[in-house]
């Protein structure tokens, strides 16, 4: 039997995996097999590795839930088979699915580590070698005891690996474009891998448990100064909506407009789950520090503390789609249940 440590990499699709079409300068798809022939040090690194790939790869603008549930039934399907899970996603939504699947695979024990690119994997500075080969180092690294080094869904960028539902993507051009605000980075590259073992997450549970189910009818609403409340209640009044994500000013601050408090207040006792999130790119909601924010608190808005808008979004949909227990809902979206979540 072998020694080497199985990785199993999915190919969704993204830059990494693209070239440009000489007749129009576009990025196009290319065979994934072209991907690991650039990387020939994943073959002399004791580590095996298998590849499956989306047909078609999508463009990560187009990922859904049902892109969501299939990576994960990929993994629970070869769950057993392998150390650890590389998925090679296009940057713009990867922290949307990389949250997405922190709450979707409960008690997973083994590393799921997004990765991608900012240039394709072909052009000569890329930064796709370095990622790939990078992801699936980690992915096999173990402990004295056999045990994986990290045991959840991450996203590797710019020589970091960041939890996959604290990262964020700041910058469509810096090679450190996957940022994580509010929290440490869980492996740091440079000469070694320098793991922060005091970051890194723990299942309270020993048997991965997949949950899918999501839900779709929720709006995802910025404040702004001067913005239509007659817009906004034209949102509030869908008959199809069940989750609201505010994203306020500061520490949760919203227009302290009595209007606005009937239209909320309304919208919450017919059922609708609506939570409050910063805008701001580090730090996160306080509900007692300001009057403009006490407001959202006394319609029954949640407050969502620290966590990213990409984790609050895929977080309340992931919720809904389990339970329409308003007390339940509430208990759970401000629990820190994947790490997504600074509690006090």
């Amino acid at each position: 039997m072998s020694s080497k440590r199985p990785i199993l990499i999915i190919y969704t699709g993204g830059t990494m995996g693209s070239v440009h079409d000489p007749r129009n300068g576009s990025l196009v798809p290319i065979d994934f097999s072209q991907i690991t022939n650039h990387v020939p040090e994943l073959h002399r690194a004791g580590i095996s590795i298998e590849a499956v790939s989306f047909n078609p790869p999508i463009d990560s603008s187009n990922i859904n839930p049902l892109h969501w549930r299939k990576i994960a039934t990929l993994i629970t399907k070869h769950y057993n088979n392998y150390a650890g899970f590389v998925i090679l996603h296009g940057t713009d939504t990867m922290s949307f699915t990389a949250s997405a699947l922190s709450f979707m695979l409960e008690g997973l024990k083994k590393p799921v580590i997004l990765t991608g690119s900012q240039l394709p994997i072909g052009m000569p500075r890329t930064d796709g070698r370095e990622n790939l080969l990078s992801s699936v180092m980690i992915a096999a690294l173990k402990e004295a005891s056999g045990e994986p080094v990290v045991q959840e869904v991450s996203v590797y960028f710019g020589k970091k690996l960041l939890r996959g539902n604290r990262a964020h993507k700041q910058s469509a051009h810096s090679f450190d474009a996957i940022v994580s605000p509010n929290y440490p980075s869980l492996v740091d590259a440079g000469v070694d891998f320098k793991v922060n073992h005091i970051a890194l997450f723990r299942p309270n549970c020993s048997t991965i448990n997949v949950k899918t189910r999501f839900e779709s009818q929720i709006a995802w609403f910025p404040f702004f100064p001067g913005m239509s409340f007659n817009l906004f209640e034209s949102i509030l009044e869908k008959e199809s909506l069940r989750g609201l994500v505010l994203s306020t000013f500061g520490s949760g601050n919203a227009p302290d407009s009595k209007p606005l408090k009937n239209m909320l207040k309304h919208a919450i006792d017919r059922g609708v789950t609506a939570v409050n999130i910063t805008q701001c790119g580090h730090g996160g909601v306080k509900p007692e520090m300001y009057a403009t924010s006490l407001m959202l608190t006394e319609c029954g808005v949640i407050p969502g503390g620290d966590m990213t808008n990409e984790a609050a979004i895929t977080k309340l949909m992931f919720l809904l789609g389990e339970t329409d227990d308003q007390g339940l809902i509430r208990q759970k979206f401000t629990s820190n249940i994947r790490g997504e979540l600074t509690t006090h």
